[in-house]
């Protein structure tokens, strides 16, 4: 009898073991879950941020337009850079998305040099509410790859660390991409001169 009562509880503490054990692997599961799905969520911000920077770049160009009829070049790097961003939502690529963002800033740093050689395309009312429009649309897209690049990280950390990576290895988590600078002159100062 007591020989019994031996392996009866030796089953119940290798049965708790391993219940604990699959409740533990559960836990890292629904954890690495969730932050998968804050990544693609937050890249989704982005993403809807750039449409509407696509969807404003063509309005603003239009205006300035009126002022500038021989600056048409902007308006081909434009719609360069929208066929490439294109090309990088369908890829799912944040390196690609990152590299067609370059040239819509590029195509948006010449729109904003018009603006300065032409002064009374300032005074436009039109032109003002939708310089506004972008910039509000600007600092969303910048707080958007910050925020992105943060889940991106605790993604990435709880894939690395121990021993949450054993769960993330037999599951076949992949670390995220980072929304990251692709030019060194990116990174430097800007000059400002009067």
């Amino acid at each position: 009898m007591f020989l019994f009562n031996v392996g009866g509880i030796i089953g119940i503490i290798v049965l708790v073991i391993l219940v604990a054990i699959i409740g533990f692997v559960i836990s890292i599961y629904n954890q690495l879950v969730v932050m998968r799905n804050k990544v693609k969520n937050s890249w989704a911000q982005i993403d809807v941020q750039l449409k509407r920077r696509f969807d404003l770049i063509p309005n603003l160009v239009e205006t300035v337009k009126g002022y500038a009829a021989h600056e048409k070049g902007i308006f081909q790097e434009f719609a360069k850079a929208r066929g490439l961003y294109a090309q990088a939502a369908q890829s799912g690529s944040v390196a690609e998305a990152s590299l067609a963002e370059k040239g819509i800033s590029g195509a948006l740093s010449r729109l904003l040099m018009v603006q300065e050689r032409y002064p009374e395309l300032q005074a436009n009312d039109n032109f003002k509410d939708l310089m506004a429009q972008l910039k509000e649309t600007e600092d969303k897209i910048s707080f958007g790859r910050q925020f992105y690049n943060d889940v991106a990280l605790k993604l990435n950390n709880k894939i690395e660390l121990f021993p949450s990576n054993i769960v993330a290895n037999i599951f076949k988590f992949k670390a995220a991409e980072y929304f990251t600078v692709t030019e060194e002159k990116e990174r430097e100062a800007v000059k400002v001169s009067f």
